[in-house]
């Protein structure tokens, strides 16, 4: 885990996502917490990382998300070399 990342600011932020309940509720806290563009950011790398881990090519990623091939890149190291942060998540969502 990145210790830069770790401080009190960003646990407060964790607490707060933790506190959400419904989709609903995490629509209205992240269109109040970020911008458009983040937010579609965010949302374009974890589609990245699930056709990552289905093995689409580099390609066929970038056609379907628009993603760049550094961004794909970047999210392909996250899931081969990161804290398995997207296998945690993705193993819980097949799960429900």
């Amino acid at each position: 885990m990145n210790n830069k990342i770790r401080t009190k600011a960003v646990d407060r932020l964790f607490e707060a996502i933790l506190q959400l309940q419904t989709k609903e509720e995490c629509y209205s806290f992240f269109e109040d917490l970020c911008t458009v563009n983040e937010l579609l950011s965010l949302s374009q790398r974890f589609e990245v990382a699930a056709m990552l881990k289905e093995h689409k090519t580099y390609l066929e990623i970038a056609e379907k998300t628009g993603a760049s091939t550094a961004t794909i890149s970047r999210v392909n190291r996250s899931l081969n070399y990161g804290n398995d942060g997207y296998d945690l998540v993705f193993g819980r969502m097949k799960e429900s």
